[in-house]
C-alpha cells in the first residue's frame, strides 16, 4: 500500500540544511512517535531554532559534551534533554554533521491518539493543551532521555519520525524571541528564532526568562 503524500516520512536531507530554514519548515509537518500501546502524532506549531558555535542561547555553543553529543550530527536524529530537575525537552538535528544545529520542538496539536497523550498529561484541561509547551509535548509522547539520539530518519520502525503533513503556508508563519533565554541568545532584534503557526490555540505563550533565585 502506498502512503498518501502527507503520511510521507520526511527524508534526511530535508534536515542536512541550515537550521534558519528547517525550523520555520517544520510547521504544519507531523510527528509521530510509537509507543506501546499504539502510535501518538502531532501536528507541529510551534518551534526554535539553535544554531551552535553562533548561538549564546544553544547547548552547544561551548562544544561537545556528554549531553549535547547528538546535536553534532548526523542530521535526522532526535536530541533529548532533562530540564529543572523534573522535564524532558526534544529536538530535530539538522544542518551538516559537526556544526551542532538542532530545533527544539515548542508545541503542537495532537492529531491521532489523543486518549493515550490524555493518560500522561492528566492536568490539560482540554485537547488544545495536551502538547501546549515542550516540556507538555515531550510528556505526552512519552518522550526520556531514552530517545536520546533516535534516528528519525532511519528505515523500517523507528520510535520517533517526522512525516510531510501540511507545511505552513509563509503568510501562517510568524517569529519573534525565543522564550525563557537568556542574555544575548534572548534577544529578539538578534535572534528572532522561535516561529509558530498565526493564530493557532496549541502555541505555547511568549515568556521572556526570569532568573532563578538562588537558596540562601
Amino acid at each position: 500500500m502506498i502512503a498518501p503524500p502527507d503520511r510521507m516520512p520526511l527524508p534526511r536531507e530535508f534536515f542536512d540544511r541550515p537550521v534558519l530554514e528547517v525550523a520555520p519548515d517544520l510547521l504544519g509537518r507531523i510527528l509521530v512517535r510509537m509507543t506501546p500501546d499504539g502510535p501518538i502524532a502531532v501536528r507541529l506549531t510551534e518551534v526554535e531554532a539553535y544554531d551552535g558555535p553562533n548561538d549564546p542561547g544553544s547547548h552547544a555553543y561551548r562544544g561537545p559534551t556528554a549531553r549535547n553529543a547528538v546535536m553534532f550530527g548526523p542530521p535526522g536524529h532526535v536530541y533529548v534533554y532533562f530540564t529543572y530537575g523534573m522535564w524532558h525537552c526534544m529536538n530535530l538535528v539538522c544542518g551538516p554533521e559537526g556544526r551542532a544545529c538542532a530545533v527544539l520542538l515548542r508545541a503542537g496539536e495532537v492529531v491521532e491518539g489523543a486518549e493515550l497523550a490524555r493518560k500522561r498529561r492528566l492536568s490539560a484541561r482540554n485537547d488544545k493543551e495536551l502538547a501546549k509547551g515542550p516540556a507538555r509535548l515531550a510528556t505526552a509522547l512519552d518522550v526520556g532521555r531514552a530517545l536520546d539520539g533516535t534516528d528519525a530518519c532511519a528505515p523500517g520502525e523507528t520510535p520517533l519520525r517526522v512525516l510531510t503533513g501540511t507545511p505552513a503556508t509563509s503568510d501562517q508563519v510568524r517569529n519573534g524571541p525565543r522564550t525563557g533565554v537568556a542574555g544575548e541568545g534572548g534577544d529578539g532584534e538578534i535572534h528572532p528564532w522561535r516561529y509558530w503557526v498565526a493564530d493557532d490555540p496549541t502555541v505555547s505563550p511568549y515568556r521572556a526568562h526570569v532568573p532563578r533565585r538562588r537558596r540562601s
